[in-house]
């Protein structure tokens, strides 16, 4: 028997008791990271834990059944509904009112999903990957995190000693913290840095004992469909353009967690059910959510480190908590109590994994040795992180084309992948560097990969 067999047969000894145990567990990692979305952005709560759950077991469906994966928030995509609120603002809406927008832009990115995946079904992963190379991906993961940066600041001009405390749990929490500590750092400095906050009188709680117990998740006039009712067809075409060549580091980012996931449980899932599979399991949750308003959803690393500390490998497990997140979302009143939440924390929390995201994107860089005496290398860096700041802080977010407006990380990501793909002396063969290509990886505790 291999491996996860083992696994499998070991969790059907637990008894329903200890399955439940751990499926709450694995709903108790996923959270920090995937309520921080709708906090950071304004979408609805009970939404994103709706179509967590919702997209977790679409995906399982899609994969056999065989893939212990948790779809939850993708921090990837909060520059793209940060540039689509921004230029819905520019147009005279609120943020509420262009939302909906960044969501069509989001639904048309997991559209790109299926297109990958059929590529990579018709050619295979290995000549689709040499035009999505990291010295692409790296540096526009590098922009989503600088570009994002403002933002946190701002958040922590608030208060800074709620939002240090903040930074300090997580700091703390990621690198001496054991066990279940070590995964949920994110939770834990929310949480902390929240209940101070709460002590010393910095929060208003009367939304929350005003809300009910009980509720719809979403509302028409959040969801993408509330758009076609009266259309800005302008903004329709810039949410689109500025949101989907995003889509390019968070499909690398899946393949990367394909591998983690694989490794930790001695399953090769990119041959059996498939990566193609799996990329159409992301690509339509994401779909899902965002056409109801909830985030952009990702298989999360958190969940894998909880795989790796219990071994137990049951997908089962999983769909047990993606049940838990479905329940909780029709609770107003727990919604309302999140968004409390000061916005010291926020920024505090914010100011750590913006910086982890660009982080990141160098992580990508150096593991797969990107060769920068190479010129064609050097440009594509340089036109990336250039445009996408430089559009960002120079043109107020983004530049208008008359027909439309592009955001700077749009505009970086289509120059990327041109000049890579019509510069001489493509150099990236993915399967390589298995340590490169798990690479990618946007939450905050990467050293719980193996």
């Amino acid at each position: 028997m291999t491996k996860n067999q083992n696994a499998i047969y070991d969790a059907r000894t637990l008894g329903t008791g200890k399955m439940l145990t751990l499926g709450l567990q694995h709903m108790f990692a996923m959270f920090g990271a995937t309520v921080l979305v709708p906090v950071i952005t304004g979408l609805s709560m009970s939404a994103t834990l709706l179509f967590a759950g919702l997209g977790t077991l679409l995906f399982h469906l899609l994969t056999k059944m065989k893939v212990p994966a948790f779809l939850g928030s993708s921090f990837a995509f909060l520059g793209g509904y940060a540039a689509v609120v921004s230029m819905g603002e520019a147009q005279g809406l609120s943020a509420a009112q262009s939302l909906p927008y960044a969501c069509i832009g989001v639904f048309s990115a997991g559209i790109l999903y299926f297109v990958l995946a059929g590529l990579i079904a018709a050619y295979g992963v290995r000549k689709v990957m040499r035009f999505f190379p990291p010295i692409v991906t790296g540096p526009i993961i590098i922009a989503i995190g600088l570009t994002l940066s403002g933002s946190a600041i701002q958040n922590c001009n608030s208060n800074w000693w709620i939002a240090l405390l903040a930074i300090v749990i997580i700091i703390v929490c990621n690198i001496w913290g054991r066990k279940m500590i070590k995964i949920i750092p994110i939770l834990l400095g929310v949480l902390g840095s929240y209940v101070v906050a709460a002590c010393f009188g910095l929060c208003d709680f009367t939304p929350v004992k005003e809300a009910a117990w009980l509720g719809v998740p979403f509302h028409w006039e959040d969801t993408a469909f509330h758009v076609f009712a009266n259309p800005n067809w302008g903004l329709v075409l810039s949410a689109i353009i500025a949101i989907v060549p995003i889509s390019l580091a968070t499909m690398m980012e899946h393949i990367g967690d394909m591998c983690a996931i694989s490794s930790t449980t001695g399953e090769n899932y990119l041959a059996d059910p498939g990566l193609h599979r799996t990329l159409m399991g992301d690509g339509l949750a994401t779909m899902l959510a965002s056409l109801f308003g909830a985030p952009a959803n990702t298989t999360y690393g958190e969940n894998t480190g909880v795989l790796n500390l219990t071994r137990v490998f049951d997908p089962r497990v999983i769909r047990i908590a993606a049940v838990f997140a479905i329940i909780l979302s029709f609770c107003p009143k727990f919604s309302a109590l999140i968004a409390c939440m000061p916005a010291s924390t926020i920024g505090g929390v914010s100011l750590v994994l913006y910086g982890m995201i660009s982080a990141v994107g160098v992580r990508n860089v150096v593991e797969n040795q990107a060769d920068f005496t190479n010129s064609r290398n050097v440009l594509i860096l340089a036109f990336i992180l250039v445009l996408a700041i430089g559009i960002k802080y120079g043109a107020g977010d983004a530049i208008n084309l008359g027909f439309t407006s592009l955001s700077g990380l749009a505009v970086a990501a289509l120059v990327g992948i041109t000049l890579n793909a019509v510069l001489p002396g493509k150099d990236y063969e993915f399967g390589s560097n298995p340590q490169g290509d798990k690479a990618v990886d946007f939450e905050i505790n990467p050293s719980l990969r193996k």
